[in-house]
């Protein structure tokens, strides 16, 4: 029987940069394959051929998605063998914390034909550099949408209830966690949501959540406390001793849209745009932190000032957007130019040589 998939994200395009929580999901691994190389010299394809091979074994397997190529992975982790397979270039910042004996480079340069790619020299610096210029647009430009949310949020933090979120908060932990405590330490994975993306906002809450018994639905408006709630559920599973995932906004890292624990089966996340879900089964139930927290009557009060904020939102979202489409066309010129050098029977051979290592500590396992 084939195993399951886990889909996430572990980086993000964001309003703060490029923000990297490769770490906390590499944690804990016994071995860890890093491959080396440039556009279009065959990681993402070999990583898929491998978590496919794996999970054909009956292994589950975590696909971390690449937030700026949606046809792309930026590793896989077969957790139940402590093994992983990376993308170790830019922005791929991946600290090794034994090499060689955890940590192996892949060097996938190996297969190309520098003399090729030395010809291309002046097309490849170009376009380089005119990708770096459309991701830090981007990002500036997330950056300009953040500053408008932070008006939008602005207007139902002045009519919120504390009081009562506290309140609200605590009656939830209780119900969560009571006065369990396990007598181990967390295992806490920092990951993304979903991720802003050439295409858009894409997500993995319906595969990341199928598996689960409940799902708590968060409903309510920007500034309605719906992070920090999340913020304090986390950091009451990790104090209790439960394993969490722990998922922050591809939008502002500093905040959080869901967490997850898993040994109590439940998930409860932000289910607003532009990650918005409806329940769907009994298992599932809403929040309304409008409706519990917000004075009654804010959005008629402030409704022209919200439409013109929401309108102004979503155009600076829409303009970044459009700088990682341009990324990923510019991106797509330059893995042509590799694709062109690379010998792939060379690749298939270097793939072999990782799958059989794989296939040794699996027999130690």
């Amino acid at each position: 029987m084939a195993g399951k998939i886990r889909n996430y994200y572990a980086g993000g395009n964001t309003a703060r940069g490029f923000h990297n929580l490769y770490q906390s999901n590499l944690e804990g691994l016994d071995r860890l394959f890093i491959l080396k190389g440039g556009p279009g010299t065959g990681k993402s394809s070999m990583m898929k051929k491998i978590g496919e091979e794996w999970l054909r074994k009956g292994y589950d397997i975590e696909l971390l998605h690449c937030s700026s190529d949606n046809n792309s992975i930026d590793g896989v982790i077969i957790r139940e063998l402590g093994v992983g397979v990376v993308d170790g270039t830019a922005p791929h910042v991946i600290e090794p914390t034994a090499p060689g004996a955890v940590e192996e480079y892949i060097n996938l340069g190996e297969a190309w034909n520098s003399d090729k790619l030395v010809g291309k020299k002046g097309n490849i610096v170009k376009l380089t550099g005119k990708i770096t210029d459309s991701f830090q647009t981007a990002y500036s430009t997330f950056a300009e949408a953040l500053r408008v949310h932070d008006e939008w949020e602005k207007i139902y933090i002045n009519s919120m209830d504390f009081e009562k979120a506290n309140q609200l908060t605590s009656s939830l932990i209780d119900k969560f966690f009571g006065k369990i405590k396990l007598n181990k330490k967390a295992d806490v994975r920092h990951r993304f949501l979903g991720a802003a993306t050439p295409q858009g906002a894409v997500d993995f809450v319906p595969n990341l959540t199928e598996d689960l018994s409940k799902r708590y639905f968060i409903k309510g408006r920007a500034g309605s406390g719906k992070s920090t709630m999340l913020k304090k559920i986390a950091a009451a599973a990790e104090d209790k001793g439960f394993d969490v995932e722990v998922y922050h906004c591809g939008f502002d890292p500093n905040s959080l849209d869901m967490v997850i624990v898993r040994e109590l089966g439940f998930a409860i996340f932000d289910s607003t745009a532009p990650h918005e879900y409806f329940p769907n089964s009994d298992r599932d139930e809403i929040i309304d932190m409008y409706e519990e927290l917000i004075a009654p009557g804010t959005d008629e009060i402030f409704a022209e000032d919200i439409a013109d904020i929401a309108g102004r939102y979503k155009g600076k979202m829409q303009e970044a957007i459009s700088y990682l489409a341009n990324a990923k066309s510019l991106h797509d010129e330059l893995e042509e130019i590799y694709i062109g050098a690379m010998d792939f029977e060379v690749v298939n051979g270097i793939q072999e040589k990782i799958s059989a290592e794989i296939e040794r500590h699996a027999e130690k396992e």
